[in-house]
């Protein structure tokens, strides 16, 4: 193992689902496996002792769930772990709580080995949203559930400026920071300093956060751009 390595913990009440995963973790380079965890309780437990970068966290788990579990491994000021929620259904009623709760993306269990490689490198490195598609109309589905006001809640909007409102509206839309760029036809770099800034001036943890603000504040309609 280099130090360099993406350290993963799985926590999945399935023993099945735990050692598939950690096999085809295992065979990538630069992830390794750390640890498995069998309930959200058991992974903030396993997460305390052995320090992963990335949780892949399963939702409905027996006792304490995965949202919980997300919250409070997320929830605390100085929190560096990312959650990468497990569902077995794209539209599933719960990743939206998963990720209001603090989740980075959510992941289906059908995942190919290179499509879940990919996902916990993404998280890891707090980079994009996780399948940007499917995200976005997940966020847009369940945001239904806590519609967003008729008018934009400024409030909620802080001191954004013009252009940082525009690069939050699409992120909400599930862009990346080259798509933004080449929407708005600037560097990439100045679109990250724009995202930095963002998250920052909202108190905001990453971009997924930033996503469901954006909806939840109705910068954002559901189904709409």
């Amino acid at each position: 193992m280099s130090s360099d390595d993406i350290r993963v913990l799985i926590a999945d009440d399935q023993s099945m689902v735990r050692q598939g995963f950690t096999v085809l973790l295992n065979a990538e380079p630069g992830i390794e496996v750390v640890g498995q965890a069998v309930d959200g309780a058991d992974a903030v437990a396993r997460a305390a002792e052995l320090d992963p970068d990335v949780v892949l966290m399963d939702i409905r788990m027996p006792g304490t769930g995965g949202i919980e579990a997300t919250r409070l491994l997320t929830e605390p000021a100085d929190a560096t772990v990312k959650v990468l929620v497990l569902t077995t259904f794209d539209l599933d009623e719960y990743v939206y709580e998963a990720l209001r709760a603090g989740a980075a993306g959510f992941l289906l269990k059908d995942a190919s080995a290179e499509e879940l490689a990919e996902a916990v490198r993404v998280v890891a490195r707090g980079d994009a949203l996780l399948a940007p598609n499917l995200t976005r109309r997940l966020i847009a589905e369940f945001s239904r559930l806590s519609p967003a006001p008729a008018v934009p809640r400024m409030d909620r909007l802080g001191s954004l400026t013009e252009r940082e409102t525009e690069v939050l509206t699409l992120i909400a839309q599930g862009l990346s920071n080259a798509e933004i760029a080449g929407s708005l036809v600037v560097a990439e770099q100045t679109v990250k300093t724009y995202v930095s800034r963002i998250l920052t001036k909202l108190g905001l943890r990453d971009r997924t956060q930033a996503a469901v603000h954006a909806y939840e504040s109705g910068l954002v309609r559901p189904g709409g751009r």
